[in-house]
């Protein structure tokens, strides 16, 4: 039986879909922008006047926090973008890629802010104002926090990794911001290595939350998927009338968009209309049970051992290519 031309159902709502996934996207950037760029210029005012180096971290990842919304909201622009016959897919994959310039404003921000600790810890100074230091920490751990969950929910809800490491990232900010209360808190005593050792402790803060982003950003550049999905795939399927076995079933995600692609075993005996439309009916359960699908390429087949002289006309190239 010949290979069916992939179809989609509903092709209106899927792309509707796919572009109100986008708009929340930027939406979620720009608000949460505001809010990262607001704190971050009160805390580097209070940076300016109380000299601690705890104080200064923080304020470096918030204004790197904030940034990293500019590469991730052009991805999204990009991603709204048609395909052409270069970019057969289209540009989803820009939202990964903005996810590699995520990692590395992250990794930047931690070095600059163990440079300034180790370097305070050389040449000891004393802070200043420290009231307003535990005000700023505390203002900071806040509003980075309602950022983080505004970022993390949205990105799982649209299936956007890199809109997740950026809200993971915001919830380190907050992190920092709480420990700057302990540097304010021990310059009140007189340890004028409480406010870099707390810099310190900052940046490995920092550095887990890159390790922990870097998993998640690698993961999708290399088409890693939730094995759970691959399973509620698999029973939406199997489940589909007419479906008497499915194989190979291959999941990944282009930006906050999933594709998929599986083989179905069906009845010989079927015309070619009545397999096509069993395929399409399995298409219908699949972007039921998996809403962020937008693109799905089902193969149906006789059953085996029927299907078998198709197979082997090919399995000699796939093999070259695999092997």
């Amino acid at each position: 039986m010949a290979r069916l031309k992939p179809h989609s159902h509903d092709a209106g709502d899927i792309v509707d879909s796919a572009l109100e996934a986008s708009r929340r996207g930027m939406r979620t950037l720009w608000i949460s922008f505001a809010a990262l760029m607001v704190t971050a210029v009160a805390q580097a005012v209070l940076v300016a006047f109380t000299g601690s180096v705890a104080l200064l971290g923080d304020t470096l990842h918030n204004f790197a926090d904030a940034l990293t919304a500019v590469p991730l909201g052009i991805a999204f622009l990009l991603g709204r973008r048609a395909a052409t016959r270069r970019f057969t897919y289209g540009l989803g994959r820009a939202e990964d890629l903005a996810g590699l310039v995520i990692l590395a404003v992250i990794g930047t921000s931690a070095g600059l802010a163990g440079w300034e600790a180790i370097q305070r810890l050389i040449e000891p100074r004393d802070m200043r104002n420290i009231g307003w230091v535990a005000a700023a920490g505390l203002i900071g751990f806040l509003g980075n926090e309602l950022v983080a969950r505004y970022r993390i929910t949205v990105g799982r809800q649209i299936g956007s990794a890199a809109l997740v490491a950026d809200g993971l990232h915001a919830r380190t900010d907050g992190f920092t911001s709480l420990a700057v209360l302990l540097s304010a808190g021990g310059a009140a005593v007189g340890w004028q290595w409480a406010d870099p050792v707390v810099g310190l402790l900052i940046t490995v803060a920092i550095l887990s939350v890159l390790w922990g982003a870097a998993k998640e950003v690698f993961g999708r550049l290399l088409d890693a998927v939730d094995p759970v999905l691959v399973d509620q795939a698999e029973h939406a399927l199997a489940s589909s009338p007419g479906v008497l076995a499915v194989h190979q079933v291959r999941l990944r995600w282009v930006g906050h968009a999933l594709h998929a692609e599986a083989e179905l075993s069906v009845d010989p005996g079927l015309t070619l209309s009545a397999a096509h439309q069993i395929a399409h009916d399995a298409e219908h359960r699949l972007l039921h049970a998996l809403p962020r699908v937008t693109r799905a390429v089902l193969h149906a087949h006789p059953a085996e051992p029927h299907g078998d002289a198709a197979h082997d006309l090919v399995a000699h190239h796939l093999s070259r290519t695999l092997g």
